[in-house]
């Protein structure tokens, strides 16, 4: 049987990403102690991983698939396939970025001001190259962790560090002088899994189903039956993906209107509705929009 090895992120992402999965049609059930996790699915195999090195692992073959973070796979240079963007977090379902912070009282107020400077960073290639690109000299140190515990000891002068609310980043009094980049989540995939037809479409399912499942977050059906003469009304009121749908109801002058529509809509245009003259308004959650 063909079996496709998936990299699953270990860390914040993790159950993020496990959660993912299974609003996709995917159980991953963790194992105590233990980097490969069992799964739902004959033709998968699961490996836990440091996002980190995901992408290094994909580009030697050790993984045909995995997700990661588009930050990890250009600060490692890695050959890979990026099948799909992803974005999701533990947070919010926004980009996370790496921002360039110093103390709040330091003198330095811009990259030029960094000269000579001492930065500290877990994404260190990357940071040597843009600030090499730039023509500024920089001492880019690698951080194990607590990141911005080193600028506030005077372990370096500024931080190149991932944020996405930049909550930890004021809470050590530290101030932002530039935004580097964005990223996100990628589904991404070996060179030589991607050539293979069958683990190129079951690559292609999964990046399908979980773009379906968050495309569905924040959407929901909605589901209501209307007078036919009201009709006009009440489709004028829907924003949809497509035209609602409408069927008529079994010997009545009544149909059924159906249709999708962000989540956050829903509490104002359902009292719009039964004003208009609709009944048995239905609001129900969606795991999927393909």
């Amino acid at each position: 049987m063909n079996v496709l090895k998936l990299g699953i992120p270990k860390g914040s992402l993790e159950k993020a990403t496990i959660a993912l999965f299974a609003k996709s049609g995917w159980k991953i059930k963790p194992v105590s102690r233990n980097y490969f996790p069992e799964v739902d699915d004959p033709e998968l195999s699961c490996s836990i991983c440091r996002p980190q090195e995901m992408s290094r692992y994909i580009e030697r073959g050790v993984l045909d698939a995995g997700i990661t973070g588009k930050d990890w796979t250009m600060e490692n240079e890695s050959d890979v396939v990026v099948v799909a963007d992803l974005i999701y977090s533990k947070v919010s379902r926004k980009p996370t970025r790496w921002v360039v912070a110093v103390p709040g009282d330091s003198a330095i107020r811009t990259l030029e001001d960094l000269e000579g400077k001492k930065i500290s960073t877990e994404l260190v290639n990357y940071t040597k190259k843009f600030f090499a690109a730039k023509k500024i000299n920089v001492d880019v140190e690698f951080s194990w962790g607590a990141t911005e515990a080193k600028v506030v000891s005077k372990l370096a002068d500024a931080i190149v560090e991932v944020t996405e609310t930049e909550t930890t980043i004021r809470a050590h009094g530290l101030r932002i002088i530039y935004e580097m980049i964005e990223s996100n989540t990628q589904l991404i995939a070996n060179k030589a899994a991607w050539a293979d037809n069958w683990r190129r479409e079951k690559i292609e399912n999964i990046a399908m189903l979980l773009q379906g499942a968050l495309r569905a977050d924040n959407i929901v059906g909605l589901k209501m039956n209307v007078a036919n003469e009201k009709v006009e009304a009440i489709i004028a009121l829907l924003p949809s993906m497509n035209a609602p749908t409408i069927a008529n109801l079994y010997n009545k002058d009544w149909c059924s209107v159906e249709t999708v529509i962000s989540e956050h809509q829903v509490r104002d245009i359902v009292p719009q509705l039964v004003k208009a003259g609709a009944e048995g308004i239905v609001e129900y959650a969606l795991n999927k929009v393909i």
